[in-house]
């Protein structure tokens, strides 16, 4: 590799660093528009969590056959990344398969590992695509028409591109190897791209180092591409999926976090005398009780959507979804990464500055239909393989509009009423509660 190659190689490979920083960047600042929320208590447990759920793949595997298919893709995402690293170092130094050199028969070994991994990502994405225009309903939903459809079919695509490249690239490679041409060490061992040397075998050497050439570029170029489009992909869930599992909750799936201001003030309650040791904080804002925008949410609510696999995992096991309700624990989580995903152009095109422009997450993006769906089993965030949590959001959804705006359906408001008057959500006094014991016989063993 020339001195011009290498150059263009440090550009290029400067210009895809700038541009994923970017956008990552950015990616960030819109997290960071969320609510504070303490994720940072009980480290070592939530380490162990991410090593089995992100790192392990525990949960994928409840699925037995797409949890495998899964398991060779991204075993081979990081095995041939090391691969990948080489290829870079390649082209900034202007040598040729560098690692070789130090690693000996272990580099061997390791080259024929990522061949047949190669393979396996191949055969597993080529199952994949074909699966997604088969009879798998979850895949096939009204919110995955356009983009999100279009976007799974480029990625799995240029994978199985990427793939064959790279065995290209070690096919030619090892006949200009056999035939001792300069810069090409002997190196390597080939289990799966041996099989396509017969095709190149005819071919002169000039060739084959365009060959080996053309798919080296390709690659790397392809790698570099790739990169850049992951942030605006589902598929930034390869990066997010390990910090979103780490700052997950650790409480029980259905324990509801208490409002801090409506527990403060049913503690008054107990106690009015308290209220007068309380200081009045003059200018204080008054307190919004739920989330009617990205705002209202929280961080981690905010990680979840950018993290969002759009598996469908969590809509497939949802009872109200499989009862024909309208509401799709995917598309909620869709939803809310499209409206940060507005919110931060907006910032972007005013310097960082909001300017409101008359939409909310709330019904402009999920409708009151959708929140009333939920029976908040958490079935969904059980199901998520990286411990997404859409419950969490549709809950202070369903608190702007109850608290806020005083909304809800007849039936709740009556046990709303019941519970007032009552004390129970049954419209019995507390005096009756018991009259269906009487009359009853006593039958001893």
């Amino acid at each position: 590799m020339n001195i011009i190659s290498q150059l263009f190689f440090a550009i290029a490979l400067g210009v895809a660093g700038f541009l994923f920083y970017t956008k990552v960047r950015s990616i960030r600042r819109n997290i960071l528009l969320g609510r504070d929320i303490n994720r940072k208590d009980h480290p070592n447990e939530r380490l162990n969590l991410m090593l089995r759920v992100a790192f392990g793949q525990s949960k994928m595997m409840v699925r037995i056959i797409p949890g495998l298919l899964h398991l060779a893709v991204y075993t081979g995402f990081l095995l041939i990344n090391l691969e990948v690293l080489e290829i870079v170092l390649d082209g900034l130094l202007g040598t040729h398969r560098i690692t070789a050199s130090f690693l000996g028969n272990t580099y061997n070994v390791l080259i024929g590992i990522f061949e047949i991994f190669m393979a396996l990502v191949t055969v597993a994405c080529i199952i994949f695509l074909i699966r997604r225009q088969g009879p798998v309903l979850r895949l096939k939903m009204d919110e995955l028409r356009g983009f999100p459809q279009l976007d799974a079919s480029v990625i799995l695509i240029t994978e199985i591109v990427l793939m064959i490249a790279l065995l290209f690239m070690n096919a030619s490679d090892q006949i200009l190897q056999s035939r001792h041409v300069e810069h090409y060490i002997q190196a390597g061992m080939f289990p799966v791209s041996v099989w396509i040397t017969p095709i190149l075998n005819g071919l002169s050497n000039e060739a084959l180092i365009i060959v080996e050439r053309t798919a080296w570029w390709f690659h790397i170029l392809g790698i570099l591409a790739f990169l850049n489009y992951l942030p605006y992909s589902k598929h930034f869930h390869i990066i997010l999926a390990f910090p979103n599992v780490y700052f997950s909750k650790l409480q029980p799936k259905g324990q509801l976090d208490n409002n801090e201001a409506i527990t403060k003030e049913v503690k008054l309650m107990m106690d009015p005398e308290a209220a007068f040791a309380i200081p009045v904080e003059e200018n204080a804002q008054p307190q919004k009780f739920g989330a009617k925008d990205v705002f209202d949410l929280n961080w981690v609510q905010l990680l979840n959507a950018y993290t969002c696999t759009e598996c469908g995992r969590c809509t497939s096991v949802c009872p109200a979804n499989l009862t024909g309700k309208k509401l799709s624990p995917r598309k909620i989580m869709m939803a809310t990464r499209d409206r940060l995903e507005q919110v931060g152009k907006i910032l972007d095109q005013n310097n960082g500055q909001w300017k409101d422009d008359g939409k909310t997450l709330l019904r402009d993006y999920i409708t009151e239909e959708e929140l009333w769906a939920c029976t908040t089993c958490n079935a969904c965030v059980e199901a998520c393989p990286v411990n997404i949590d859409p419950v969490s959001i549709i809950i202070d959804l369903r608190r702007y509009l109850v608290m806020e705006e005083s909304k809800a359906s007849e039936s709740i408001n009556v046990m709303f009423n019941n519970i007032q008057n009552n004390g129970a959500p049954w419209a019995f006094s507390p005096s009756d509660r018991a009259n269906w014991t009487q009359n009853l016989e006593i039958v001893l063993p």
